[in-house]
């Protein structure tokens, strides 16, 4: 197996610019900061002095004496208060939350994308079956690191001294494992993810490893019922990560919507990016989707529309544009976010009473400063829906072609390197230590080999085509269930 192949060239490449041009250069930088997003600022004191008809009060220093500080400034709240817009600058990302993580994640997407389209040109020009597919391993990696930003966002809301945030992730949470628990019962005629198949193939395989390592008497530890307990309290995980994305999901589409109200091209696009979920949970209905597909009513007679060797070709282009569509409007969702400051503002003028100026500026600077976790809530669902697509694309020997796909299997035995036998004859201290350097580097390398290909004949892809079509299907489902009770809440709980 080639392990020093142009692969592992251009990953090594990837991650070093990465890592260089990220102060520079930044994807994640120029989608916030390029001027496109106009953020609101808050009004000083003056300000609101002026719009509430009086002087700005001067704190003498015998007051200062007595009250240790001066008496916080209060205004109206109806007063005509009309924020200012200013475009988002590089300068503006100091003050961010979570910014970098935010970078880094994005970044690192950015490229393993870049990686992922290299290795599947390379792959389509080259026969590259006995090479470690690096772009598949860059999208497994895109996935692990979503999973632990959303960690850490929920981490906040579970750290934060109100107990509402943690009560939602809790609630979402139990009610994701429920529904885990009845998907997973559900047999294959009905949701074709492939996990009995995977599974079964996967404990084979252990099997037949552990008798070739000498543990003949060796059998699985555990049953499928205890794997897909595990996988239900894996989902009720994700299902609790997902719960404030989706939440923020509907609100930001409502206020985009009702923002391009004069612009009905644009609200066509956003109502499918909504939806684009629930597209993506009929595609593994095998009913709904496969079987339909395959015997089309036409009358008295039924018609072949897509063909089932082509359907799966045609499910992961369905998948990779509807993840695109949601990427390219993210700046709507975005600029839809910033302007609840100016929201927030004109439902205050509809109350009675005073207020204080330093909380009006508060709200106002706090709701820029979290435009980078909204971001996150916003984009990171997509990619795991997107790079887990592409991972079961790669590990799991689908075509974006139809007609091309192979039968998933076991991995054919790779051939493994050997060193090169040492000539005899007389070397030189300096020439006996290369000799030394490079045999050690042979002996390692053909052990990673050995390591892979150990792993990939038990990794099958069957197993990975079942575990992977699972994972997307499930965080779409936690972003349908999220959202839709996010618009319920959006649009009746907070109206009432």
């Amino acid at each position: 197996m080639a392990l020093m192949g142009i692969q592992l060239v251009v990953s090594l490449l990837a991650a070093c610019i990465m890592q260089r041009m990220a102060p520079h250069c930044s994807f994640a930088r120029w989608l916030i900061c390029n001027g496109s997003l106009f953020r609101f600022k808050h009004p000083s004191e003056g300000e609101l002095c002026a719009l509430a008809g009086k002087q700005m009060p001067k704190p003498t220093r015998r007051d200062r004496r007595q009250n240790g500080e001066s008496k916080p400034l209060t205004v109206p709240k109806d007063i005509d208060l009309h924020l200012d817009k200013a475009p988002v600058k590089a300068l503006d990302s100091l003050v961010l939350r979570f910014f970098l993580d935010y970078q880094w994640l994005i970044d690192f997407a950015v490229y393993a994308t870049v990686v992922f389209l290299f290795t599947e040109g390379y792959c389509s020009m080259v026969d590259a079956s006995k090479e470690v597919n690096l772009g598949a391993i860059w999208c497994v990696l895109t996935v692990l690191f979503s999973v632990k930003t959303l960690h850490t966002l929920m981490r906040h809301y579970f750290l934060s001294e109100e107990g509402g945030e943690r009560s939602v992730c809790l609630a979402f949470g139990f009610l994701s494992l429920l529904v885990a628990m009845l998907v997973l019962v559900v047999r294959e005629d009905y949701l074709e993810f492939g996990l009995e198949s995977g599974f079964s193939n996967l404990f084979d395989n252990l099997e037949v490893f552990a008798k070739q390592q000498g543990y003949a008497d060796w059998s699985i530890p555990v049953t499928k019922l205890t794997v897909k307990l595990g996988l239900a309290a894996f989902s009720a995980y994700i299902g609790a990560l997902l719960a404030f994305p989706g939440l923020r999901l509907a609100q930001t589409h409502l206020d985009a919507v009702q923002m391009n109200s004069d612009r009905p091209l644009i609200q066509i696009l956003l109502h499918l990016s909504f939806l684009s979920p629930v597209i993506v949970l009929i595609l593994w209905v095998k009913p709904i989707a496969r079987d339909f597909l395959a015997n089309a009513p036409m009358g008295k007679t039924s018609v072949t529309l897509v063909s089932s060797e082509s359907f799966d070709c045609m499910r992961l282009w369905i998948v990779v544009g509807s993840c695109v569509l949601r990427l390219l409007l993210t700046r709507y969702h975005l600029q839809a976010y910033l302007n609840l400051a100016q929201k927030w503002v004109e439902q205050m003028k509809k109350e009675a009473g005073r207020i204080a100026a330093i909380d009006i500026q508060r709200k106002v600077t706090r709701i820029f400063c979290y435009l980078t976790v909204i971001t996150l809530q916003y984009l990171v669902p997509v990619f795991l829906i997107l790079f887990s697509t592409l991972a079961l694309k790669a590990l799991g020997d689908f075509s974006w072609a139809p007609g091309v796909e192979r039968a998933p299997g076991v991995t054919p035995a790779l051939v493994m390197p050997t060193a090169a036998p040492v000539l005899p004859g007389g070397l030189d201290d300096d020439e006996e230590g290369m000799e030394d350097m490079e045999e050690d580097i042979q002996a390692t390398v053909a052990r990673l080999s050995e390591a892979f290909v150990a792993l990939r004949s038990v990794l099958t892809p069957l197993f990975f085509r079942g575990l992977f079509a699972f994972l997307t299907w499930w965080v779409a489902a936690c972003q349908v269930i999220s959202s839709l009770f996010g618009i319920y809440f959006h649009q009746y709980l907070m109206q009432n």
